[in-house]
C-alpha cells in the first residue's frame, strides 16, 4: 500500500482515535458508545525466524477498546489487489499480537487473539466479503472471519449517517475510475467539487454541534488533501480542482482557529484587567452574559455595553464555537 494511504490511517487512528469506534460499531456489529476509553499498544513486532534475523513488522492498528468487556483490535489498511499474501500477513501480525501478551501459568500458554478487520480501500472484483482462518491443531480445528471493509462502497449519506468520518479521507477512492472524465470535461469536475463543498459544510455543522472538535475537522481535511494530491497526481484539474479546495478550506479552518484563541485571550486579559482595576464586571462579561440571555440584539447589546457591534459579532461567534 502507498505510503501516504498507511499514514493518513494511522494518523486519524492515532490523533482522532474517538473516530474509530463507529467504524468498529459497523463492521463488528458493537454497540460502543463513544465514551468508552481506547488504549493503543506498540505497532512494531519483532517475527522470529529459525532461518534469519527477526523481522521487524508493523501493523496499522493495535489498541484495546474498554468497553463492558474490554476488547482487543487490529485493523489493517490496503489498497492492493487481494492476492493471499495479505491474508498470510495478517495472520503473522495477530500471532505476534498474541504471542505479546500471552500468559503462562504452570507451563500453559495462554494467547488471545484480537478481532481483526481490513479497510479495503479499492475494491476489486476478486475482493471476498471476509477472509477465513483456519487453524488445524491436534487438539482440534479453529476456524473464524476476518471481516472486510469495502470502502468504495460507502456513500456520503452512509459515511455521515453512520458517524463514519474517519473514512471522508478515503472517500476519493470512490471516484477514483471517474478521473479522466473529470480531467477533461469541466461539468463533471464541477459535480465532483460540488461533493467535496457538501462534505465541507456538513463536517463545519458537525463542528458548530459540538459532535467534533476543531481539531478532527482539521485533521480530516489535510488528510484528504493529502490523498487526493497522492490518487491524482496524474490528473491536474482535479488535483487543482478538488486538492485546492481542501487546501483552502484547510487556511480557513486555521485563520478560524487563530482569531478565536485571540478572541479568548482577549476575554481573559479584559477580565484580568478589569479586576485589577476594581471594576465589578467588564464589558466584555456584560456582552457575554446578554448574548447568553438571547432577548437582545447585537447593535442593542453593542449600544449598553459601549462595545462596537462588530466586537459583539466576533463574541455571538465565539459563543457558537
Amino acid at each position: 500500500m502507498a505510503t501516504i494511504y498507511d499514514g493518513a490511517f494511522r494518523t486519524i487512528l492515532n490523533d482522532c482515535r474517538k473516530l474509530i469506534i463507529p467504524v468498529i460499531n459497523e463492521i463488528f456489529g458493537e454497540t460502543y458508545t463513544g465514551e468508552e476509553e481506547i488504549r493503543f499498544f506498540p505497532n512494531e513486532h519483532f517475527l522470529d525466524r529459525q532461518d534469519e534475523a527477526d523481522k521487524e513488522r508493523i501493523t496499522d492498528t493495535n489498541f484495546t477498546v474498554f468497553g463492558k468487556i474490554p476488547k482487543k483490535y487490529h485493523i489493517e489498511c490496503e489498497s492492493s489487489l487481494p492476492d493471499g499474501k495479505i491474508t498470510v500477513r495478517l495472520f503473522e501480525y495477530d500471532a505476534q499480537i498474541a504471542l505479546d501478551e500471552g500468559e503462562v501459568t504452570e507451563e500453559t500458554l495462554t494467547v488471545t487473539f484480537p478481532n481483526t478487520a481490513v479497510l479495503y480501500l479499492r475494491t476489486y472484483q476478486r475482493t471476498p466479503d471476509r477472509m477465513k482462518y483456519v487453524i488445524v491443531t491436534p487438539g482440534g480445528t479453529a476456524r473464524y472471519d476476518v471481516p472486510i471493509m469495502k470502502v468504495q462502497t460507502y456513500s456520503l449519506e452512509d459515511i455521515f449517517g453512520k458517524g463514519l468520518l474517519m473514512l471522508i479521507p478515503f472517500y476519493i477512492f470512490s471516484h477514483e475510475k471517474g478521473f479522466p472524465e473529470y480531467n477533461s470535461d469541466e461539468q463533471k469536475l464541477t459535480e465532483l467539487k460540488a461533493e467535496y463543498q457538501e462534505i465541507l459544510e456538513r463536517l463545519d455543522g458537525l463542528e458548530r454541534q459540538g459532535v467534533i472538535g476543531a481539531f478532527d475537522k482539521r485533521t480530516i481535511i489535510e488528510l484528504s488533501g493529502d490523498v487526493i494530491k497522492e490518487i491524482a497526481q496524474k490528473y491536474e484539474n482535479v488535483q487543482k480542482g478538488v486538492g485546492d479546495m481542501m487546501s483552502g478550506a484547510l487556511i480557513e479552518t486555521e485563520a478560524r482557529t487563530i482569531l478565536n484563541q485571540g478572541i479568548k485571550q482577549g476575554i481573559k486579559q479584559g477580565i484580568k484587567q478589569g479586576k485589577s482595576q476594581g471594576i465589578s464586571e467588564t464589558k466584555t462579561q456584560t456582552a457575554l452574559r446578554l448574548l447568553k440571555r438571547g432577548k437582545l440584539t447585537v447593535e442593542e447589546i453593542a449600544e449598553d455595553t459601549g462595545l462596537s457591534v462588530a466586537e459583539v459579532e466576533q463574541l455571538a461567534g465565539l459563543q457558537t464555537v
